[in-house]
C-alpha cells in the first residue's frame, strides 16, 4: 500500500475542500457540465475550474468537451483506492482491539 501513497495523498488533498466535495456528491448522480455545476457553488467561474482542474489531475473526475459544453463525470475506480486504504486501516485498528480486549479479559481472569 506505501507505493499508493503519493497517489492517495493527491487522492485525499482533492477531497479535502468542501467545494471539491461537493462536486462529487454532484456528480454522484450523474455527469453535469461544468457550467451546471459552476451554477452550484458560490464563486467565479476561473475560481471553479480550479477545483474541477484539481480533481480531473488526480484522476476523481473525468470531462470532456463537446463544442462549448465540457461535460464532467465521476472517475468510480479512482475512489476504489480510497476504499482500499480505509478497509486496510480497518482490520490495523480491528486487530488492536481483538489484542487489547484479549489481553484485558485474560488479565481479568487471573486471581
Amino acid at each position: 500500500m506505501a507505493q499508493y501513497s503519493t497517489t492517495l495523498d493527491g487522492v485525499f488533498a482533492a477531497l479535502a475542500d468542501p467545494t471539491r466535495r461537493a462536486v462529487v456528491r454532484r456528480l454522484g448522480r450523474g455527469p453535469a457540465s461544468v457550467g451546471d455545476l459552476a451554477g452550484e457553488a458560490p464563486m467565479t467561474l476561473p475560481s471553479f475550474m480550479k477545483h474541477v482542474r484539481m480533481l480531473e489531475s488526480h484522476g476523481l473526475i473525468r470531462t470532456v468537451k463537446s463544442g462549448r459544453v465540457r461535460t464532467c463525470e465521476l472517475n468510480r475506480e479512482r475512489f476504489a483506492l480510497v476504499e482500499d486504504w480505509l478497509a486496510e486501516q480497518r482490520r490495523v485498528w480491528a486487530g488492536r482491539t481483538d489484542r487489547l480486549e484479549q489481553f484485558v479479559t485474560s488479565q481479568e481472569d487471573q486471581p
